[in-house]
């Protein structure tokens, strides 16, 4: 009996060059990419192919890159005036890697160190003819607080550039520096960097103030296209087709044996740097036409150039911590972190790895049989995320204690142990950074550490706030905190009189809500009804469902579909303006903020119901919460304008979205109070009175 049989006589038309790789069609493959959101198999198939291979790419023959030699430039012929102390030109060939991009070694270039005093004078004379200059430093290190200058390139021709050497000798640096302020607080001339807020943290080291305006190819790329990555690597080659010289070349990976950049010989130092001072000036040039194009250019000049002084001036200040505090809150938490693990083991009846999926699973849903049929994994494990217990913990008390031991285990990890690590030794302070170019809707996003995401839900998450405290004696902090931001933003972009009304009468909103959704007066709105109109007001900025309504209240789901229904019929103007958006952006491709910041959505015609379905939540989300962190940008930067102004000796410390945190000088206390609620309150005006809430305290938990 024959199962299988091979035939080996099948004709089979067979042409080798059927079979062989070719370049695709990447226009089409990006368009399916984006649609699919498969952003880093986009990036990788960009770092590929590039668009302008030749269709000659795909005859018989093997496709040969040709170099030609170019003589060096001299002074006069091949870097005209720019030459100012007859340095020699780089040799450059024309021609391309194998990813058909350009290299420092194929792109005709004029890089020159600028040694000695002659040559110092030569070139601090043209730097202040000129009307625009990218410049670019190199340090010792990442951290701009403690990193020490190495050198400084500059450019304002592309193709060529100047770089600057810096003796390591702390005095001779600072001599040094001198002869370039000038140019740093020349008014006239513009300022041209990559991630510009860098450089004046390093800078502010050496006392150089920076003024004059501001061009950052970082923030002007971010404005362009938000959802792309925006480093300067990415950049060049994307609309440079250029690869520029990678740091591990020159320092090697990172590890106990990589290099400082001072240990990098002279020559490749200034390849290395003018190359980023080229590349930016080159990119700079390329995205203001874009800025022009996507109608952003107000919103680039006016609020994110300069915010980005006011964040690195309050990067540079840092926040004082009570490390002392968080020792005992580290005591207080592994007592609690015990008590929880013999309850959870009491409960289980033997002990067991906690913190193990794999052995929670078992536990929960094998030997207790928590439920019928446990969700899993794709690789066949039980699922214990977060969503999948908090959906079972009303019912069973051992899935409650294990969701509190996760939190308290990492609270203890990621803040209460980890702080006092982050202090910094020179300036005893902690020092978090701010990325401006991270979130798509405009929110400032936190890093080392992550100021933002401190739990205050919860008890000993709130107590975390109490180890941030004043400088000292003579100091309080006050937090002034947006009162309920982004619903009085939908309420005026939607003009919504009903919502409009009650915040202009001062109106506690939820409970108004509350007594409107559920047709009861004010004074009968109880407590359970409010927290259900609170879940829905906020719920609706972020296109909650009645299953999702279900899961954050006590309401069964047909129970929700009415409420929210009732809600929408409550509040009509707020429907249709939902509507109006998602319509808007269907045409568009995009959405604005108050002030034209765009959010780009391309999904937003997708045939993918769920991921169509997500774009149009972001169609609604977007300009509310993209307006709302417009407004704290307009205050932070006028805030800081008048504590300049006004030579205070208050600081402004910390933005966690809708709040800001101060170290006041006590005896500017009043004066803080009036000035901080009318800039904020004032920032921009919106149909609906915009509200501040201050508070004081010894800590950031008293002051919140």
């Amino acid at each position: 009996k024959k199962l299988a049989r091979i035939l080996l006589d099948v004709p089979v038309e067979f042409n080798e060059k059927d079979f062989e790789l070719n370049h695709p069609d990447l226009d089409a493959v990006q368009e399916i990419f984006q649609e699919l959101e498969f952003r880093r198999l986009a990036e990788n198939l960009t770092k590929t192919f590039v668009n302008h291979v030749d269709s000659s790419a795909k005859d018989d023959t093997e496709t040969k890159v040709e170099t030609k030699p170019t003589p060096k430039p001299s002074p006069t012929a091949g870097a005209g005036q720019f030459s100012l102390f007859g340095g020699d030109g780089e040799p450059t060939v024309q021609a391309q890697n194998d990813f058909g991009r350009l290299t420092i070694k194929t792109v005709t270039h004029f890089y020159q160190s600028v040694t000695g005093d002659l040559a110092l004078n030569l070139f601090l004379k043209t730097l202040m003819q000129q009307t625009s200059v990218c410049f670019d430093t190199e340090t010792t290190g990442l951290d701009p607080i403690v990193a020490e200058l190495v050198g400084i390139s500059f450019s304002w021709e592309d193709h060529k550039g100047f770089y600057l050497p810096f003796p390591e000798d702390k005095n001779e640096s600072q001599k040094l520096i001198e002869h370039l302020k000038p140019f740093f607080e020349a008014e006239h001339i513009q300022k041209i960097g990559q991630n510009l807020k860098y450089d004046i943290k390093v800078l502010a080291k050496y006392n150089v103030d920076i003024k004059g305006p501001l061009f950052d190819t970082m923030i002007a790329h971010y404005l362009i296209n938000p959802d792309m990555r925006h480093n300067m690597d990415v950049l060049a080659e994307t609309y440079l087709n250029y690869t520029p010289i990678s740091i591990t070349e020159l320092i090697g990976k990172k590890g106990k044996n990589q290099l400082s950049m001072r240990d990098v010989a002279l020559d490749k130092q200034t390849e290395y740097a003018v190359e980023d001072a080229d590349i930016t000036l080159q990119l700079k040039e390329h995205f203001e036409g874009e800025l022009n194009d996507a109608n952003t250019k107000k919103l680039f000049e006016e609020l994110e150039i300069p915010l980005v002084k006011v964040l690195a001036s309050m990067e540079l200040e840092g926040i004082n911590l009570d490390k002392a505090f968080l020792q005992s809150l580290t005591e207080a938490l592994n007592s609690d972190i015990l008590t929880l693990e013999k309850k959870i083991y009491e409960a289980a009846g033997e002990e067991f790895n906690i913190a193990s999926p794999k052995q929670l699973g078992v536990i929960l849903f094998e030997k207790l049989k928590l439920v019928d049929k446990p969700k899993k994994t794709k690789t066949g494990q039980y699922s214990t995320a977060e969503d999948v217990l908090s959906y079972l913990a009303k019912d069973h008390e051992i899935i409650r204690n294990i969701l509190e031991y996760r939190g308290l285990a990492k609270l203890k990890s990621t803040y209460v142990d980890a702080l006092p690590n982050q202090v910094l030794e020179q300036t005893g302070r902690v020092h978090t950074d701010y990325m401006q170019t991270v979130a798509a809707t405009g929110r400032l996003s936190s890093n080392n550490p992550n100021l933002q995401n401190i739990p205050i839900r919860t008890e000993r998450g709130r107590q975390v706030r109490k180890a941030f405290v004043p400088r000292n004696k003579d100091y309080t902090l006050l937090a002034a905190d947006y009162s309920q931001i982004e619903l009085r933003v939908i309420a005026a972009l939607s003009n919504e009189e009903t919502m409009i009304n009650a915040f202009k009468n001062g109106e506690d909103i939820h409970a108004s809500t509350a007594s409107k959704v559920f047709n009861v007066s004010l004074s009968q709105v109880t407590r359970e009804q409010r927290g259900n109109a609170k879940t829905v007001n906020f719920g609706i900025i972020y296109g909650v469902s009645a299953f999702g309504l279900s899961n954050q209240t006590d309401l069964n789901r047909t129970e929700a579909k009415e409420l929210i229904e009732t809600y929408y019929e409550t509040y009509p103007k707020l429907k249709a303006y939902i509507s109006k958006q998602v319509d808007f952006a269907r045409d568009n491709g995009y959405v604005e903020t108050v002030l034209g910041r765009r959010r780009y959505l391309k999904d937003i015609n997708s045939r993918n119901a769920v991921v169509r379905g997500a774009a149009e939540r972001n169609a609604v989300n977007a300009p509310i919460q993209g307006s709302a962190a417009d407004i704290i940008k307009i205050a932070m930067i006028n805030i800081h304008n008048k504590l300049a102004e006004g030579q205070y000796k208050t600081k402004m410390l910390l933005q966690v979205h809708d709040e800001l945190v101060f170290d006041v000088y006590k005896p500017e206390l009043d004066t803080m109070k009036t000035l901080i609620k009318s800039e904020m309150e004032n920032a921009y005006q919106l149909s609906v009175p915009l509200d501040v809430d201050l508070d004081i305290g010894d800590n950031w938990l008293e002051a919140h």
